[in-house]
Order: C-alpha cells, then sequence, then structure tokens
C-alpha cells in the first residue's frame, strides 16, 4: 500500500526530479553522479522503506537478511548498509539538502491541494511547532533542550508546519540550539516559495514564540500570529485591560460549566523600542478544571495564620497526649488562568480558542507522522480500563511512610518533653531546698560567731569563704536545672515542628488524592 501511495502521490517522482540537477554537475569521482536512474531510484525506494521491513537506522542494514526491502525497492538482494551511507554521505557532498526540502515543500502542498491564490481564506491557519532530537556523536554538536526528558542534551533541531486539518507540510532541520523564533521565519519563506504561496494569513505557534518584538515584525509583514502569553508576563485578570464578561465555554455531562472565556486587550512592551508597546487581544479562559493557588492579598501577607490556627479562630492543641492531626486548612483556590492572544485588531474569543486548543492534537499528530518513520515516538492506545497513575501511587506512598515516620517520631518527642519539664521542676524544688539548708547553716553559723564574741573581720571572713562554697553549690543544682529546662525547650521545638509537619502531610495527601 505504501508502495502504490509512493506511484499514486508521485513523491519518487518530486525526490528524483529534484536530485538530478545536484547529480549531474557533480564531481565524477563521486559514484552517486555516475548511478542510472534505475540505480538511484532503487537506492531512493530503499531509505523510504526502512521502516516497513522493522529498521529503523541504515546501520540496521548490516544484519538484515530478508528480501522484503529488496522487493520494494526492485531488486533481487537488498542494498547493504556501507553502500547506503555511501548514498548519503555523496548526496551530502553535493548539498542535495535543499533541493529534496524544496521538493517536499512542493509534493505536500499538491498532495492536500493548498493552492494559495486560488483556495486560500481569510481563516486559513498554518500550525508550527518544534521539536528537538537528541544526537549522539564523538562531535561536539549544539546542545538544547529536549522536552520529553528534560535533559539539557546535543542535538538537532526539527521545526514542523502543518495546517489547519492537521496535514503535515514540511519540516526542516537546524542546529540544536536555535530558537524557534528564527525557524519559523525560514520554513514559511521556504514552503511559500517552493510551493509558490503568497504570504500566509494566521500562524499558530507554541508560547516559545512568545517574543515582543517577533511578534511585531510578524505583524508588520501582514502576517496575523496566535500564540500564548508566558506566565511571567501576567500576574492575573488585573494585568488585562477592557475585559468582557467571562461566557461559558465548555460544559460537562451535568451542565456546569468548565470553562469560560471573556475578549480583553493586552500590551506588549517592546524592548528594542522603550515606551512603545504591541497591542493584542486576548481570550482568556478561565479552567474551573484546574484550580491554582489564589496569590494572598496583603492583609493575609501582613498577619498570616499560625499553623495551629484554624481559619475559625480554634487552635490545634497539640501538647495533649491524645491530639490528632488533621490536614492544614486548603489554600484558597482560583481557576487557571489561560490567555491566547492574537495580533489581529479584531477577535471573536470562542473562535480564537478553538484556533489555537486544535493545535494540540493536531501538532502532536504531525509530529507522530514525521517521526514514526524515524523510530524516535511510539503512541499507546487506551483500554477503557482505570489504570493508576504510577507518578501518584509513588508520591503517595513516600508521604504515607513520611507521615508514619513523624507520627511516631512526634509521640517520642512529647514524651521526651513532658519528661523533661518534669526534671525541670523536680531539680528547681531540690535547688530551692538545697539552697535554703546552706544559706539557714550559714546563719546559725553567723550567729553563733556573734553569741562567742568573735571579732567582726574574722566573723565576716569566715561567713564569705563559706558562702562562696555554699554559692559554687548551689550553681552546680542550678546547672543541672537549666539543662533539664533547654531539654525540654529542645524537644518541645522538635514536638512543634513534627505536628506541624504532619498537618503538612496531611494536606499534601488531600491535594494529591
Amino acid at each position: 500500500m505504501l508502495l502504490a501511495a509512493v506511484q499514486e502521490t508521485k513523491l519518487l517522482f518530486c525526490l528524483e526530479t529534484a536530485l538530478t540537477p545536484n547529480l549531474s554537475t557533480a564531481a565524477p569521482s563521486l559514484r552517486v553522479a555516475r548511478s542510472r536512474p534505475v540505480t538511484l531510484r532503487c537506492l531512493l525506494l530503499t531509505l523510504l522503506f526502512l521502516q516497513v521491513v522493522g529498521l529503523r537506522r541504515t546501520w540496521d542494514l548490516r544484519g538484515y537478511t530478508g528480501q522484503a526491502l529488496a522487493r520494494l525497492s526492485g531488486r533481487h538482494r537488498a542494498y547493504g548498509y556501507r553502500h547506503t551511507e555511501r548514498f548519503l554521505a555523496e548526496l551530502a557532498t553535493v548539498e542535495a539538502n535543499v533541493p529534496l526540502t524544496e521538493a517536499l515543500a512542493r509534493w505536500t502542498a499538491s498532495l492536500w491541494k493548498l493552492e494559495p491564490q486560488e483556495q486560500e481564506t481569510p481563516t486559513s491557519v498554518f500550525y508550527v511547532d518544534g521539536h528537538r532530537k537528541p544526537v549522539y556523536a564523538d562531535a561536539l554538536i549544539p546542545r538544547g533542550l529536549i522536552g520529553r526528558t528534560g535533559k539539557v542534551l546535543g542535538c538537532r533541531a526539527l521545526v514542523v508546519l502543518h495546517d489547519q486539518e492537521c496535514h503535515p507540510l514540511l519540516v526542516t532541520t537546524h542546529r540544536g540550539d536555535q530558537h524557534l523564533t528564527i525557524g519559523l521565519p525560514a520554513i514559511f519563506a521556504h514552503y511559500e516559495q517552493a510551493a509558490g504561496m503568497a504570504r500566509s494569513k494566521r500562524i499558530v505557534v507554541d508560547r516559545e514564540g512568545m517574543a515582543a518584538e517577533f511578534l511585531a515584525a510578524l505583524a508588520n509583514e501582514g502576517q496575523t500570529v496566535v500564540t500564548v502569553l508566558r506566565t511571567d508576563q501576567y500576574t492575573g485578570v488585573e494585568s488585562f485591560r477592557q475585559v468582557g464578561e467571562f461566557v461559558p465555554l465548555q460544559t460537562n455531562r451535568q451542565g456546569q460549566v468548565i470553562r469560560e472565556v471573556a475578549l480583553a486587550r493586552f500590551g506588549l512592551p517592546l524592548p528594542n523600542h522603550p515606551g512603545q508597546e504591541l497591542e493584542v487581544r486576548v481570550a482568556l479562559i478561565r479552567d474551573w478544571r484546574r484550580l491554582v493557588p489564589k496569590a494572598p492579598s496583603s492583609e493575609e501577607n501582613d498577619r498570616p495564620l499560625r499553623w495551629d490556627q484554624n481559619p475559625d479562630g480554634t487552635h490545634e492543641y497539640w501538647l495533649d497526649e491524645g491530639w490528632q492531626a488533621t490536614p492544614l486548612s486548603a489554600q484558597p483556590t482560583e481557576p487557571k488562568l489561560i490567555p491566547i492572544v492574537t495580533t489581529a485588531t479584531e477577535a471573536d474569543a470562542a473562535e480564537l480558542v478553538h484556533t489555537y486548543t486544535r493545535r494540540w492534537p493536531a501538532q502532536e499528530n504531525a509530529i507522530r507522522d514525521w517521526l514514526i518513520p524515524l523510530g524516535i515516538d511510539t503512541n499507546h492506545g487506551y483500554a477503557k480500563t482505570v489504570v493508576a497513575n504510577s507518578e501518584v501511587t509513588k508520591k503517595r506512598e513516600a508521604l504515607q511512610k513520611r507521615l508514619e515516620n513523624v507520627q511516631r517520631w512526634t509521640d517520642g518527642a512529647r514524651k521526651r518533653m513532658h519528661n523533661a519539664s518534669k526534671l525541670y521542676r523536680k531539680r528547681c524544688q531540690q535547688t530551692k531546698e538545697r539552697a535554703d539548708m546552706l544559706y539557714r547553716v550559714l546563719n546559725e553559723h553567723q550567729m553563733e560567731m556573734e553569741q562567742q564574741g568573735v571579732e567582726h573581720w574574722l566573723r565576716h571572713k569566715t561567713i564569705k569563704e563559706e558562702k562562696a562554697g555554699a554559692d559554687a553549690e548551689i550553681e552546680e543544682y542550678q546547672q543541672r536545672q537549666w539543662k533539664a529546662y533547654h531539654t525540654s525547650n529542645k524537644e518541645f521545638a522538635k514536638c512543634e515542628k513534627y505536628c506541624r509537619e504532619q498537618r503538612e502531610l496531611l494536606r499534601a495527601l488531600e491535594d494529591l488524592e
């Protein structure tokens, strides 16, 4: 079926036609320059149908012994690894990537019957997305952020273009550190020139292309851009001007509004033009399915509640042995705000939301269509069975284990705190009794010496020496007393910390649920 599709859509003819001028001017020393048209076609078919026979790279040809690839390419035996790699290397030598890319653009334009000069309407939409594929090589190559893993690796950057019907139109390859704001104009210029299109009307791009100067440049060229604001560009609804009334956008089966939208305006500061702004229209979506913490007011910041204080004014008596921890009060939440912006002078909020949200499934399908043949993407289907989220399960187990440990530590800290408090009171009593006894003995001795008529200077010297000895002994008692006091305070702080953590863990478990 794929071979028939290649013939029917004239893909092979487009590729052969694109390569012919380059190969005719190539150096005679290159084997590809002396290849016959039949050989060129067999090599192209070999590359096109590697995935069909289960091969992801030309390197896999080293161990391939089947006959399917030979039949698809029109040969008695399939080409091997070295022959195919030499063909690719010589194509790179003659810079065949440019005509092949142009041929791909012309082929997709004819395949999906995109004739902008005749059929393009003001509602024509083109979607652009970026993708980075890690490349492992001995040479040092530019690095980029791999979205799937969140790692920064040496990679190549792909820019994918498709239309509003999810048809993939073109993909170009660039350095791994290239930004989408550079790849977007390049791929549009390439496609418009190769496919003979007029200037595009509407471009939908991810927030990676949310640069004010970039949007202003596209707007000056007559192109309308639809994208979404980054979270660091606004704080809330108050950041927008002329916010209209929120109207229902989506309801659930029970008829409850789960998403609503309003039209607003927003000014994007232009860094290269101080004091100037790019005026954009905004479709503000309030998603009630995704609640986010609400920013506290100035009064709440000035007088925050203690962790053991409830909103109704009551307090948790966490020093009691029978105290049972309750979750912390839930932080006030508000619906997540999704601001979709367009550089158009006028816009309809619902239509703008529909245009942008089509990007998510459409671009996922476009990337899948380009990447499945490369063997670097896998799609998994859905069955109508409940499947536990492994990440949530791991988090819940970790929180439960921590909660059990903290509860055990709390009981131990509370017990040690009470024991230290009792010991402190006991030692205070011992210190007082011992001090009273020593000073009573000291007073009696002083009275005896007065009755015996001991001279004043001798009596004063003797009492002073005896008082120093008594004070030293009392100091030892006080040191033991304060040691118990500090131990009690230390265990009190531990108990408070563990009790607070119990409430935080219970709140985290409820939020996770």
